[in-house]
């Protein structure tokens, strides 16, 4: 009994409260603690925490893969109703950028590409467009739907 060795918690036996607050400033240190208890996230993204947006569009604009692809991805020019930010947009589908014209109203949301960036071979690019003066692009696509004149 004589030879055994007690295991006293590090900082001594009653340290606990100077090790929960040591804790506690040590997560400062982390980038993504930081960036959420400040809301940096939300003050710099356009959509501003919400899921979808609604907007305008400016012009239609073709933006060139990166390599290895050599595709010329279509992409519309959006700003944005609610604070007038100005952000491009992905047109997903074959001929979706067809069916997209100029001072049409969109709404958009975020691709999900890695911790919020762009998706995919497509550069500075996190949005793509859903519905186009209130009907589904993918109907418009496939040809279920017409859009209204």
């Amino acid at each position: 009994m004589d030879n055994e060795v007690r295991s006293i918690p590090k900082g001594g036996l009653f340290a606990g409260r100077n090790l929960i607050r040591k804790a506690k400033d040590k997560r400062w240190h982390k980038k993504t603690y930081v960036r959420k208890i400040l809301g940096l996230d939300i003050k710099v993204d356009p959509l501003e925490g919400s899921p979808q947006a609604r907007g305008i569009v400016l012009e239609k604009r073709q933006v060139e893969a990166k390599q290895p692809n050599s595709a010329m991805r279509k992409c519309v020019r959006v700003q944005l109703i609610k604070n007038g930010i100005r952000v491009t947009a992905f047109c997903p589908g074959n001929g979706a950028i067809n069916h997209i014209n100029e001072h049409d109203e969109v709404i958009i949301e975020k691709i999900g590409g890695a911790q919020g960036g762009a998706k995919g071979d497509i550069p500075g690019v996190k949005y793509q467009v859903v519905k186009v003066n209130g009907i589904s692009l993918k109907e418009l696509v496939l040809g279920r739907k017409q859009k209204g004149r």
